[in-house]
C-alpha cells in the first residue's frame, strides 16, 4: 500500500472513531469516555498533519529543495511525539480530577461496547500504518501508528478502570489505571521525539552503511579501496556518498561503468538509497 493511501485511511477512520466515541459518551454520560473521545480530536489533527507531510514529501526535488522534501516526514513524526505527550498529560490531569470525584460512574455497558468497537477499528488502522511504515521507511506513518496505539492503550485503561470500579465499588481505580496507561504513552511519545530528532540532526544510518560496505567488499577486486562513507536519512530516503579509489589506468568510461554497476547492486538490496560515488585515482 502507498503511503498516501494509508494516510487517507487513517484520516477517514479517525473521524469515524471520534464520532463513535462521542456517541459512547452521549449514551453513557461518562466523563471517562468523554475524555477518550476528546483525545481522538488530537488523533484527527495528527492524521491530517501526517497526510499533508506525506503529500509534500512525495513532491519531486525543485530549485528550492534540491534533495527533495522528505525531511518533512521527520518533522511530522516529531510533532506526533509531542501530541502523544500532550494527550498523556491530558489523561493525567483528568485522572487527578476524578480522584476527588466519587460516585460519578454510571451504567456504562452500552457505552463501553461502542467504545470497544471504535478502539478495535483504531487498533486495525494502527497496525496497517505500522506495516506500511516498515515497507516504505516512513517516519510519519510510524509516528501516527504509535499515536493511535497510544490511544488504544488509554482506551483499554479507561474500560478496565470503569469495569473494576463498578464491580468492586472502587471509584478511584480507573484513575490509577489511567496513570499507568499515561506512563506508557509518555514513553512512546518520548521515543518518537528522540528518533525524529536524531533524523533531523542527520544521524548516520548504520544498517545501510553495513549493506553498502558488504556489497563493495564483494567487488573489491575491481577497485583499490573505498573510504569517507557517509550516510544520512531524509524521510524514507537514505542519502549516501563515498570515495572510490581506482587504478589510474582506468578510462573515464570504465570508471563510470564500474560506478553504475556498484550502484545497481546496492539499489537492488536497498532501493531507498540515493548513492553518490566520487571516483579518484590511486
Amino acid at each position: 500500500m502507498r503511503k498516501k493511501q494509508a494516510a487517507i485511511i487513517a484520516l477517514t477512520c479517525g473521524i469515524a472513531i471520534f464520532v463513535l466515541k462521542l456517541f459512547a459518551f452521549f449514551v453513557s454520560n461518562s466523563v471517562a469516555l468523554l475524555s477518550d473521545a476528546l483525545e481522538s480530536i488530537i488523533n484527527i489533527l495528527a492524521s491530517g498533519m501526517m497526510f499533508v507531510s506525506i503529500s509534500i514529501s512525495e513532491k519531486d526535488p525543485d530549485q528550492s529543495h534540491n534533495y527533495g522534501h522528505q525531511k518533512i516526514e521527520d518533522i511530522s513524526c516529531l510533532l506526533e511525539g509531542v501530541l502523544i505527550i500532550i494527550a498523556a498529560l491530558f489523561i493525567i490531569i483528568t485522572a487527578f480530577e476524578r480522584l476527588s470525584d466519587v460516585g460519578y460512574l454510571l451504567e456504562l455497558n452500552l457505552g463501553i461496547v461502542i467504545s470497544v468497537f471504535a478502539t478495535s477499528l483504531n487498533l486495525a488502522v494502527s497496525l496497517l500504518l505500522l506495516n506500511t511504515a516498515k515497507k516504505t521507511g516512513s517516519n510519519a506513518l510510524e509516528g501516527d501508528s504509535k499515536h493511535l496505539m497510544a490511544d488504544v492503550l488509554s482506551s483499554i485503561g479507561v474500560w478496565v478502570g470503569l469495569i473494576i470500579g463498578q464491580i468492586i465499588g472502587l471509584d478511584y481505580m480507573d484513575s490509577l489505571l489511567a496513570f499507568v496507561a499515561a506512563i506508557f504513552i509518555v514513553k512512546m511519545g518520548v521515543g518518537l521525539v528522540w528518533k525524529s530528532s536524531h533524523s533531523l540532526m542527520d544521524q548516520s544510518c548504520s544498517d545501510e552503511e553495513k549493506i553498502i560496505s558488504d556489497i563493495l567488499k564483494q567487488h573489491d577486486y575491481r577497485f583499490i579501496d573505498f573510504h569517507n562513507l557517509k550516510t544520512r536519512r531524509s524521510g524514507s530516503i537514505v542519502f549516501a556518498e563515498l570515495h572510490l579509489s581506482v587504478a589510474s589506468s582506468l578510462s573515464v568510461k570504465e570508471a563510470h561503468d564500474l560506478n553504475d554497476h556498484l550502484e545497481a547492486d546496492i539499489k537492488a538490496v536497498c532501493p531507498n538509497i540515493d548513492l553518490t560515488i566520487h571516483v579518484e585515482p590511486s
